[in-house]
């Protein structure tokens, strides 16, 4: 029986990767590429495509290589245990802006962000794999897939509420009376060509002040990722020993793709995470063009990472309350269906909402309602990815967790890169435009913002997460797996 204390370790792991790490970089990055870092949107666009394909071949790689992993630590922990410092360090000098060229930001860019997706994959498939080997008692996968999403969530939480007071408090009173300045500006209707002029103006100069600001904050929480993912390691105990593969071999591969439920689990993966990755990668874009900046509540600030800082509350609440709920439903598949209709539902909605400040409680309550959805349905597909796992082991009388928790990694990423690499293509598609400010850093031209780029981002945050949310509620009703 674990013990409270390994089930706060297990979710420490993922408040470090999914609550910090990979949260900053689905909401952040899109928005941090072409508005701070200097990259064109196209480049940004590449730049997250490229690294997919990197992780097509690195995740199966991780998980088979961990697989045969044999230490005094065991098979996954020592992934976690040894690659914490690194882990922390690459995601500090990805949010770090260099003083290059375009073609040395280019490079530098590109070859952090596929170090740090290698990184990822280092850390993140061992410790899925974890739950494979911590307990064979299938209640008890339920409550460590929940409290890793409870952490991932709560982490989450705290990452995005706190981020906007962090820019505040790094870049001191200057950035705070222009960014104020620039969003009265924004909300101005029609606005003639000198303010058109302020508004750049006031644009580029905010830009090395958010270089500063990012670089801290990328120390920071790497810093705070890196102790967690340590925590995790070492707090955490393999009880049970995979039966391995005697060598390497490519028959596991073969047999993956053979099995059925592995084949549904992992497109049910990828339409979640492009279902997230959607929302969060284009809420940064909705509050800079669409909402013309910070909303003010009282003594609130209200920024795009505020705003999804409410639903990532309501995604722990009820991510803690997915192993009721799935006992009340009957099935892990049923429940997961249900969830998914929730978000189908309250994400088309949000798209009729109309796309004014006035409406910001509106707005904060169909993400809430949302992220119930979410909540339900995220400690489901780690528990289920174990069950296919256990499922691959019975027929094939081999262990391949690692391998089969890599395709769930896999998917995270997919579906996070895929869609902000949309994004920003879309963007493109739509009208925006970039220009180049007098330091030599590219921004999206605000003056090219006009409806039609207005309503593709709206619709980026509620239609098209709303069709793969449909497309996971079939998949999940016709998962072959019963448990």
């Amino acid at each position: 029986m674990a013990s409270l204390k390994e089930k706060i370790g297990y979710a420490l792991g993922d408040a470090a990767s999914g609550g910090i790490t990979w949260k900053i970089m689905s909401i952040a990055f899109p928005l941090y590429f072409t508005n701070v870092f200097g990259l064109s949107l196209a480049d940004a666009a590449v730049l997250m495509l490229v690294a997919r394909l990197f992780d097509v071949v690195t995740d199966p790689l991780m998980g088979s290589l961990s697989d045969r992993t044999q230490s005094k630590f065991g098979t996954y922990r020592p992934w976690l245990i040894f690659g914490a410092i690194p882990f922390g360090l690459i995601f500090a000098l990805l949010l770090y802006t260099p003083d290059f060229d375009a073609t040395g930001k280019r490079i530098y860019a590109y070859t952090l962000y596929l170090v740090m997706m290698a990184m990822y994959t280092a850390v993140n498939v061992p410790y899925g794999s974890l739950l494979g080997v911590m307990t064979d008692d299938d209640n008890e996968k339920n409550q460590f897939s929940s409290f890793r999403m409870v952490g991932a969530y709560a982490m989450g939480f705290i990452t995005l509420l706190s981020f906007p007071y962090i820019q505040g408090w790094i870049g001191g009173g200057e950035y705070s009376e222009l960014n104020n300045k620039l969003v009265e500006l924004k909300a101005i209707e029609n606005p003639s060509d000198d303010i058109k002029n302020q508004i750049q103006s006031i644009s580029q100069s905010l830009v090395p002040m958010l270089q500063h600001q990012y670089a801290v904050i990328g120390v920071t929480f790497g810093i705070i990722a890196a102790v967690m993912t340590l925590a995790c390691g070492l707090l955490t105990k393999e009880r049970l020993k995979p039966v391995r593969a005697e060598k390497f071999s490519f028959k596991q591969f073969a047999d993956l793709v053979k099995n059925k439920p592995w084949i549904y689990l992992t497109s049910i993966g990828i339409c979640t995470n492009f279902f997230n990755g959607f929302r969060y990668a284009v809420a940064g874009y909705m509050f800079t063009y669409c909402l013309n900046g910070d909303v003010t509540l009282g003594s609130f600030i209200i920024n795009y990472t505020v705003f999804m800082a409410f639903g990532e509350v309501i995604c722990m609440i009820f991510g803690g309350v997915s192993p009721v709920f799935t006992k009340k439903i009957g099935s892990k598949k049923m429940a997961f269906f249900y969830a998914s209709i929730i978000c189908l539902v309250f994400s088309v909605l949000f798209f009729l909402i109309p796309m004014d400040k006035s409406y910001m409680w509106l707005m904060i309550v169909f993400v809430i309602l949302t992220s119930v959805g979410v909540g339900l349905y995220s400690p489901l597909l780690w528990s289920m990815y174990a069950d296919v796992a256990d499922y691959a082991t019975e027929k094939n009388g081999t262990s391949s967790t690692g391998l089969i928790f890599s395709s769930g990694t896999m998917a995270q990423k997919l579906g996070g890169a895929v869609s902000g690499s949309l994004i920003a293509l879309l963007l493109g598609v739509a009208g925006a435009t970039m220009i180049e400010d007098a330091m030599g850093n590219l921004t999206i031209d605000a003056v090219s913002v006009t409806d039609s780029v207005k309503t593709m981002i709206w619709s980026l945050f509620s239609l098209f997460p709303a069709l793969f949310a449909g497309i996971m509620a079939i998949l999940a009703y016709k998962f072959p797996l019963k448990k």
